[in-house]
């Protein structure tokens, strides 16, 4: 399995798949073809689909700057590897075809291509979170120390930084207010959910706070604004908004934080490798899903909770999102995505508390119920996998876009 700084990436909004993936694989075509004359991209099913609305033509633009580009759209054309897929082509001045790549942005902003060859890899030895847990049993570790034993102290230094950028964009997300980018005049809501929640009391003013944390980062993605993927950056709310309520209300620190990272990290990663992240391959529960049951983990291992009761956490992180549609409204991360966000934060305080009284035993186990999200996510039809022509995308069809 690979290292976890694969799974919390740098970057802007509003999309992972569709903007940081992209952009880095046309880095890496232009820096093979520096000699072209002239380059095409052709975007297919997923990418192609919902590409306009998450701005990949615009990233694909500021990547290849001055250089000559023409971008195809193809739909209705889904390629058998992965659903969001690219071809770069690169011409001489002659306009004779010099060299062409099929590559796919698979979730995170990761990409890969026909070799089947990751990006990084594999370092960890186990694959599995059963594996996992029987490992840190015999050894008597925690699962943030089995990352550091893995990946080494500097992997805390790493985690530092990411949630250096976490804080940074909740911090920008709640000082400003405007519409959100797209054509769907929606009002950013954060500065306003932060102001109301000051004026409650007691659970109202905490819950409150959590929903402007995770409103602050969405909103900060579907502007365009820098986070970091957690796992994607249609689910880049979750996590941050979490951490950020237990350092505030529970006085955890910014070292406790980081550990909890680290466990939140190794959930990620557990899915991505049995499963998927992708919107477009599993669903919307592979994204929210997947931060929610990160954001349960590293709630209950900052609360105190045992291993096996972060495990059963995360478990439910997955579970109550099993069939969740990827379907937003004109290809944009926005509605539902935004609100989604909120309620799955909201879900993960649930889930801690509901782990935190039991002993950590429970009937499906994280694997089983990661290997259930993955089948679930083959039996949805494509309209529900990013995009945009099913559930709320297809029912909003008749609503007032901008151009």
């Amino acid at each position: 399995m690979e290292t976890i700084r694969n799974l919390y990436r740098v970057g802007r909004g509003p999309s992972a798949s569709h903007t940081i993936g992209p952009a880095r694989a046309a880095q890496s075509f232009i820096a093979q073809n520096k000699g072209a004359a002239a380059y095409r991209v052709s975007l297919y099913g997923s990418l192609a689909a919902t590409g306009k609305g998450h701005r990949t033509d615009a990233a694909l633009e500021k990547t290849f700057g001055t250089r000559k580009l023409t971008i195809e759209w193809h739909p209705e054309i889904i390629q058998p590897r992965h659903a969001n897929a690219m071809k770069f082509e690169a011409f001489d001045s002659s306009g004779l075809l010099m060299s062409e790549w099929m590559a796919y942005s698979t979730g995170g902003g990761a990409v890969t291509d026909d070799s089947g060859k990751r990006e990084t890899g594999d370092i960890y030895p186990h694959e599995s979170m059963n594996d996992i847990l029987d490992y840190c049993s015999r050894k008597g570790i925690t699962l943030w120390q089995y990352v550091v034993e893995i990946e080494g102290n500097e992997i805390l230094d790493y985690l530092g930084e990411i949630w250096s950028i976490m804080e940074a964009a909740i911090k920008r997300g709640l000082a400003t207010e405007g519409v959100i980018p797209g054509g769907l005049n929606l009002q950013r809501k954060a500065n306003s959910y932060m102001r109301k929640a000051q004026q409650f009391r007691d659970i109202f003013r905490t819950r409150a706070t959590l929903y402007a944390f995770a409103l602050a980062v969405s909103e900060e993605n579907a502007c365009g604004g820098v986070i970091a993927t957690a796992p994607t950056c249609g689910s880049c709310g979750v996590l941050p908004a979490v951490l950020k309520y237990s350092k505030q209300f529970n006085r955890h620190t910014n070292s406790d934080i980081i550990k909890a990272l680290a466990t939140a990290g190794l959930i990620g990663t557990l899915v991505k490798r049995n499963a998927s992240i992708s919107g477009a391959e599993v669903g919307c529960q592979g994204e929210i899903g997947t931060a929610c049951a990160m954001a349960s983990g590293a709630l209950t291992q900052l609360y105190g909770g045992t291993n096996y009761q972060i495990e059963y956490s995360a478990e439910m992180g997955i579970e109550h999102h099993l069939g969740l549609t990827c379907d937003p409204i004109a290809g944009l991360v926005q509605i539902p995505c935004i609100e989604r966000n909120v309620f799955a934060a909201s879900r993960a305080l649930a889930h801690n508390t509901f782990a935190m009284l039991s002993d950590g035993r429970h009937m499906v186990s994280f694997d089983k119920v990661v290997q259930t999200m993955k089948q679930t996510g083959k039996d949805l039809p494509s309209l529900y996998k990013e995009t945009a022509a099913g559930g709320l995308a297809f029912f909003s069809a008749d609503l007032h876009v901008d151009e």
